[in-house]
């Protein structure tokens, strides 16, 4: 019958480990010729890294909604506050930049699109789209391929259509764009403000892009959030112009026809009829275009209150946050990532 023994691992030595690290410390003492010379290569690549990296420009935006008609809970919900349970929240919210949705709202393609085709703060003859590719140098690579060329390259100043190839490539601007260059969050989720951050390789594109992009959003949502008022408005307007001119007819009418009146003939009992006749249809008229123009007084208030305030808190002012390390760092980096890699390799080479 064989004995099965089970090794048990060895006890730890505070003494061992020391011993260990003396000499691997030891080893790469002997080798500090090929640490040197790992440690100047990985500064060059460190300073050159530097030298070859074109830096990024952040354009950051704060700004606030505000609602006319505030959705209250009452008591009910400040007490429920107290609890730390958000009746407001629960019931949601239909506003476009009401909530969440102002961060999908302010990175759709419809809004993106019309800021692209803008006029580029960099040359009034291109579009931003333009000078985006120019700046990433895709535009000039876009020109040489024989499926583009360049007039398939270019994206002129506020096009309604674009041909197939033309819109293929501004997908590819607004991918890169949505993907890793634009940001949009709630620095505190229990306050109203909310920060746009967009990044580019250009200065100028990117508090351009930036303020656009909020200047096109804010138009969208006072539109789509008064649109109803406004064409009820604009109805009761021509209603009430319309009135207004029949009752000045009808006014010049009624005393044209009272001056005849006194001219007439007191034989004919019917002479008064038409002066009658005049007279009843202007306080008709009256009457209709004083509930008319009450109407549209009610409607302007309404269109007033019901319109928001998108107000702008902090603007991207130039310069731009600059998003580039010292050389100083990448340096360091360099010669730490290629000390750490060289001491590896040495370790394994000499385990082998």
């Amino acid at each position: 019958m064989t004995e099965n023994y089970i090794t048990e691992d060895p006890a730890f030595s505070l003494k061992g480990t020391l011993a260990s690290w003396r000499s691997s410390l030891a080893f790469l003492l002997k080798n500090w010729k090929q640490l040197l010379m790992a440690a100047i290569a990985g500064g060059l690549l460190g300073l050159g890294y530097f030298w070859f990296t074109k830096p990024s420009y952040t354009a950051r935006l704060t700004f606030v909604v505000e609602e006319a008609k505030q959705s209250g809970g009452g008591v009910l919900s400040a007490l429920a506050g107290q609890f730390g349970v958000d009746i407001g929240g629960m019931s949601g919210t239909s506003g476009v930049l009401a909530g969440d949705n102002v961060q999908e709202l302010l990175k759709s393609r419809f809004l993106l699109k019309k800021v692209l085709l803008s006029k580029s703060p960099l040359d009034s003859s291109h579009s931003v789209a333009e000078d985006y590719a120019i700046a990433y140098g895709w535009l000039a690579k876009w020109a040489k391929k024989s499926g583009i060329g360049p007039q398939n390259a270019s994206f002129p100043l506020g096009a309604k259509s674009l041909s197939r190839v033309q819109d293929s490539l501004l997908q590819v601007i607004m991918k890169e764009i949505l993907e890793k260059e634009l940001a949009v969050s709630k620095p505190d989720k229990k306050l109203g403000f909310f920060e746009l951050n967009v990044t580019n390789k250009q200065e100028l594109l990117s508090q351009s892009i930036c303020l656009q992009l909020i200047k096109e959003a804010t138009v969208f949502y006072i539109d789509t959030k008064t649109r109803r008022l406004k064409i009820n408005v604009e109805r009761l307007q021509r209603k009430s112009d319309s009135l207004e001119y029949l009752l000045n007819r009808k006014t010049i009418s009624t005393l044209s026809a009272n001056r005849d009146l006194l001219n007439v003939n007191p034989a004919f009992t019917t002479a008064g009829a038409d002066l009658e006749i005049s007279n009843r249809d202007k306080v008709i008229l009256s009457t209709i275009y004083a509930e008319v123009v009450k109407n549209l007084e009610i409607s302007k208030t309404a269109l007033i209150q019901e319109t928001p305030t998108v107000q702008l808190v902090d603007q991207p002012e130039l310069p731009l946050k600059k998003n580039k390390m010292e050389w100083w760092v990448t340096l360091g980096l360099g010669v730490i990532i290629s000390i750490i890699s060289a001491s590896g390799y040495l370790f394994i080479k000499y385990d082998k």
